[in-house]
């Protein structure tokens, strides 16, 4: 499991939840939407308080986190959070051990 989140990728996080650091977003596959990596899946995110956690990152005053539970849907993958600069909306790639990226 690889997880990056840049630095414009936290401060959209910042700036969508108004809420003051620190604060724990939880990273988790939502049965919804097409799907890049999962089929019928896509990547949903909550502000929540961690609890049986499999991996977490901290970026600027952030901590990103996944359950242990939700490890499957990022096993075997490299997830990479930044921002688009024309929609200024959260971007999300996947890499697999292949090296596709989706």
């Amino acid at each position: 499991m690889f997880l990056s989140i840049d630095e414009k990728a936290a401060a959209w996080f910042t700036q969508e939840f108004d809420f003051h650091k620190p604060f724990t977003v939880r990273l988790f596959p939502q049965y919804a939407g097409l799907g890049a990596k999962h089929k019928g899946y896509s990547l949903a995110f909550s502000l929540e308080t961690p609890g049986d956690i499999a991996f977490s990152k901290e970026v600027n005053g952030i901590t990103f986190f996944v359950e242990s539970n939700d490890s499957w849907f990022f096993e075997d993958t490299e997830t990479y959070l930044s921002v688009d600069e024309h929609l200024d909306e959260l971007k999300i790639k996947y890499r697999n051990e292949n090296n596709h990226i989706h």
